[in-house]
């Protein structure tokens, strides 16, 4: 299995990894969230994104307070900074949304551990699913995207899965 853990992996990447990579340790992200087991989720990661696709980095937090805190201070001064907490699937969540220089970046909290997020395991199977479809199922993704689509959405569109495109996929087998 990959890991996607260590960032470093950006740095040979395509050319927008590659610009992540350079936003993410200018700004320090995952050395100041290291405590928080960070992962970077998403489409940049699987390298089905779009112009504007953002960088998703996930998070464990136990004491949501500490982590918003946390992030006010450290990334407060940033354009456009926004953070709320809710309630999602009845689990608290905190999201810390900012621009900087070259994305929009989220920082997303829950007390899950990250590799048991939903983020994470979407990603996952999609980044296996790309490996055993190939480029062509991977240039129809990025062509639905960019029609508008999600990414679980369109996934679920191209392998005709019914239901919810979120909770679905989470049961493909890879």
């Amino acid at each position: 299995m990959f890991d996607f853990g260590d960032i470093t992996y950006l740095k040979s990447g395509s050319k927008r990894q590659q610009e992540a990579y350079r936003e993410l340790t200018r700004l320090n992200v995952f050395e100041h969230l290291k405590n928080y087991d960070p992962i970077l989720t998403g489409t940049i990661p699987i390298q089905i994104d779009v112009p504007k696709s953002d960088l998703d980095i996930i998070c464990q937090c136990k004491n949501h307070i500490e982590f918003s805190s946390q992030l006010c201070e450290l990334f407060g001064h940033q354009n456009d900074f926004k953070i709320r907490s809710y309630k999602q699937n009845e689990v608290k969540s905190t999201v810390v949304s900012f621009i900087g220089q070259s994305f929009k970046i989220e920082i997303f909290g829950q007390d899950i551990p990250t590799k048991s997020q939903h983020a994470y395991r979407h990603m996952v199977i999609e980044y296996e699913l790309l490996n055993q479809k190939g480029e062509d199922f991977r240039a129809r993704v990025r062509k639905l995207k960019q029609e508008g689509y999600k990414t679980e959405p369109a996934f679920a569109k191209l392998l005709g899965l019914e239901g919810d495109p979120y909770s679905v996929l989470l049961n493909v087998k890879v």
